[in-house]
């Protein structure tokens, strides 16, 4: 009976470590298809709507890697919003339920991750999600840690912020004000 809780529990470290693989792999096909950066409104289909692959912004670069591992994060926002309306509350011009968009703002999505209890307060690692605040704006920005590493031994970031999806060593090159992990290895 122990030898094999051990491999039940073994086996779920596993999954957990390949659901990371595939949530960053999922991030990283992004890169050089994902070429425009696009916040323009536009109505896109409910549940596992999304606009054209060569077209996004940082938000869509996270929502997509989600949706790589079968989290529709479009469908989540949308429930969870319509659920707790209080925790979105003033966090943008309108507080009324739109699938269109809520998923992609960086906001919500940083809601919903606390709501969950994904924040987590210790260093970087492959698959964590970073908020950020653009230098010189008030603009939010959201990205993903690889698990490709600088020289440093921190992770590069897999994002769009405003060419397209990259992978780029810029975890500290803006303002770090929220840090998530929503997978355990």
């Amino acid at each position: 009976m122990k030898k094999l809780l051990l491999i039940l529990l073994g086996l779920g470290v596993a999954l957990h470590a390949g659901t990371i693989d595939r949530f960053i792999d999922a991030a990283r096909a992004q890169v050089g298809v994902t070429k425009t950066y696009d916040p323009a409104y536009r109505r896109i289909k409910y549940p596992g709507g999304d606009i054209p692959l060569s077209r996004g912004v940082c938000t869509d670069v996270v929502v997509r890697a989600l949706r790589g591992v079968g989290i529709d994060m479009q469908q989540r926002i949308y429930t969870h919003k319509k659920r707790h309306p209080s925790l979105y509350k003033g966090l943008y011009y309108t507080d009324r339920l739109d699938p269109n968009i809520d998923h992609r703002r960086v906001k919500n999505l940083q809601a919903y991750f606390a709501a969950r209890g994904y924040r987590v307060r210790d260093r970087f690692r492959p698959g964590d999600i970073v908020v950020w605040k653009l230098p010189g704006s008030r603009l939010d920005h959201i990205g993903i840690c690889s698990d490709r590493l600088n020289r440093k031994g921190e992770p590069l970031i897999i994002h769009n912020v405003g060419a397209g999806a990259k992978e780029e060593d810029v975890l500290r090159a803006y303002h770090i004000v929220d840090h998530f992990r929503l997978f355990r290895r």
